[in-house]
């Protein structure tokens, strides 16, 4: 005959609560000053799920080195664990199973245990055994919904229950967070779904489980309320806002609308709060609390590699200029101290300013100049560049950018000094499904991918009409579950490649910067920054019309903060307009990191597997974030 039990809710808050508690373990004094040394052996389930929440459940696993225990302390531990393993195994939907637990090969429940520890010899370790029968596995049999529902929500589909399936507790838990969630983006904002009532039969080893929902009235979006707003004005935000009074209250489009705010850059924090009532009308009035971040940012960064030496950069930015989200950043930088590549320092100075939401929403106007000066083997530069863009969002993985560019430059190569005026066209379409905003943060799944085409005029001498075409790309995978079955994010394999070509003008009709050249950090590793393609009779690099690069990386972490990487890069620069041409040059080697609250330090050390005339040995890199 079936028989109420108990509720669900009780199995799944005790388990919740026994996770929560694991560190906090109140131990009984007794022989404090001489605690007994023990292993743990928990007997296997079969399920390597639930043989992971048995361990993580057992205080004699969790505290076995963080707070030893004397003899009694022990075995009031090791009692404490048979209520903690049941909740599990019932959560699991093993109503029927038998632990037994011993210490040393006697019950924790035999009175002479205490002593048999008492005797035990300073600094021997005895065993504790957790045994374990699961018993049978209950499953599902009745799944009811209770209560006065829309004729167009489905209760029972919603709550993804099916009878016959395992009775999880966590299962049954999310089926009612399930259908609540269904409710509400029906516009029933105030539903209710109680904690699910469960009835147990065990002849049948079934579970009978009856859910009560209540709906509420439906209602519509009342009036939006905005608070905490300082430096950033409200008409501004009100007009980026997707939200709209009177459409359907949705959660789901309420956080789109807060989510979306938060991509500003000016908020820190974005909650939404709704009414304690629905008012007459149907509508729920909704407030939006801001929390904003400081106006100005000011940032330093270095970075070192053998083959460009030290660079350092500092930076300062105004996060909201006119009040309207708009950002100002400035940024110098000085380059080429010392290094294999170069002939003299340089430096890096550029000013960006970006207004959101120009013309339209989801666009972006852009404008930024940029004076520089390098001494390289390959040439020597100095140039100011200026010009306007506009960035579009096309979907949530898609953007694109279009732009004119204007550069006036003189360069030196091979003591021919030459000077430029160019005007460029860049369009760029990028995707990514990293779904990370930061470059600083390493990517563990999805890809990224850039097309980039840049019909350009060269004014020089001579003269030139040329479009630069460029495809790259980087793909990440999450191995470890496969390897190892380590936590996600761990163990990452990593790809990224590149094919670029010159289309319009041959190799010495190009302004020498507007050439390709192989090797550095964003290329191939273990050759010097433009040394990779064809070189002038005294070994500087000469540039060339077409590359192509690619790269295997494995990266691993380890402990809390630290992880290490190898890798394997290759490529060839040719002068032919047309990649895979040339001679092909691969680099090798490995690399360490340290992770920081705002990205991972970067050292890499790599060899150059065959090395061309006028190569470095190997080459050295430190910097902040990733290579890719």
């Amino acid at each position: 005959m079936a028989w109420r039990k108990q509720h669900i809710r009780n199995a799944a808050g005790s388990l919740l609560a026994l996770f929560l508690c694991l560190s906090a373990l109140a131990i009984t004094p007794g022989h404090a000053s001489d605690p007994q040394d023990y292993t743990v052996a928990i007997g296997e389930t079969g399920d390597k799920t639930l043989d992971g929440a048995l361990s993580d459940a057992s205080q004699l696993q969790s505290l076995k080195d963080k707070a030893p225990a004397g003899p009694f302390a022990l075995i009031t531990r090791a009692k404490n664990d048979y209520d903690r393993v049941q909740t599990v195994l019932q959560a699991f939907g093993y109503y029927q199973a038998t632990v037994n637990i011993t210490i040393d090969g006697i019950s924790v429940n035999d009175t002479s245990l205490a002593d048999r520890l008492d005797k035990v010899p300073s600094g021997q370790s005895v065993e504790a055994k957790i045994a374990i029968e699961k018993g049978p596995l209950f499953r599902l049999r009745k799944i009811e919904v209770h209560g006065a529902l829309p004729p167009d929500i489905n209760a029972i589909d919603k709550l993804g229950l099916k009878p016959g399936q395992p009775a999880v507790a966590a299962d049954i838990l999310g089926a009612g967070t399930k259908l609540l969630t269904a409710l509400e983006e029906d516009g029933y904002a105030l539903a209710k779904v109680d904690p699910p009532v469960a009835t147990e039969d065990a002849g049948a080893l079934s579970i009978d489980v009856v859910f009560t929902a209540t709906t509420g009235k439906r209602a519509t979006v009342g009036a939006i309320k905005f608070t905490g707003l300082h430096d950033v004005n409200e008409d501004f935000v009100r007009r980026r806002l997707l939200l709209q009074q009177g459409q359907l209250y949705q959660p789901s489009k309420i956080n789109a609308a807060r989510q979306d705010l938060l991509t500003l850059g000016v908020f820190s924090g974005v909650t939404v709060k709704a009414a304690d009532a629905i008012a007459p009308d149907g509508s729920l009035p909704v407030t939006f609390d801001f929390q904003e971040r400081p106006g100005h940012a000011v940032g330093v960064t270095g970075a070192y590699s053998t083959d460009l030496g030290a660079s350092a950069k500092l930076t300062w930015s105004d996060r909201n200029l006119f009040g309207n989200a708009e950002q100002l950043n400035l940024s110098a930088a000085a380059t080429g101290l010392g290094g294999t590549a170069t002939t003299a320092p340089g430096y890096n100075v550029t000013a960006q300013f970006i207004k959101p939401d120009f013309p339209q929403r989801d666009t972006s106007a852009e404008f930024d100049a940029s004076a520089l000066q390098q001494s390289l083997e390959a040439y020597e530069q100095t140039a100011f560049t200026a010009g306007p863009s506009l960035h579009r969002k096309f979907g949530p993985l898609w953007t694109g950018t279009v732009g004119i560019t204007g550069e006036r430059e003189h360069i030196l190569q091979e003591h021919v000094g030459s000077d430029f005026t160019l005007v460029a066209l860049p369009l760029t379409a990028n995707y990514d499904s990293t779904g990370l905003t930061d470059p600083t943060i390493d990517p563990t799944h999805g890809i990224r991918a850039a097309f980039i085409a840049t019909p350009t005029e060269s004014l020089g001498h001579p003269g030139s009409t040329f479009a630069i075409l460029q495809i790259s790309g980087s793909t990440y995978l999450d191995i470890g579950d496969w390897l190892f079955a380590a936590k996600p994010g761990r163990s990452i394999l990593a790809f990224r490649g590149l094919i670029g070509s010159v289309q319009g003008a041959s190799q010495f009709e190009l302004p020498p910067d507007q050439r390709f050249y192989g090797g550095g950090s964003n290329t191939i590793r273990g050759f010097k920054y433009q040394s990779v393609g064809p070189l002038f009779p005294d070994l500087n690099p000469m540039g060339g019309t077409a590359i192509d690069a690619g790269t295997v990386e494995y990266r691993q972490r380890f402990f809390e903060s630290f992880g290490a990487a190898v890798f394997v890069d290759g490529g060839q620069v040719s002068a032919g307009n047309l990649p895979f041409s040339g001679t092909v040059r691969i680099g090798t080697g490995f690399g360490l990191r340290y992770y920081t609250p705002v990205g991972p330090v970067r050292l890499d050390v790599a060899l150059p597997v065959n090395r061309p005339p006028g190569g470095d040995k190997f080459e050295f890199y430190i910097g902040l974030g990733q290579a890719f």
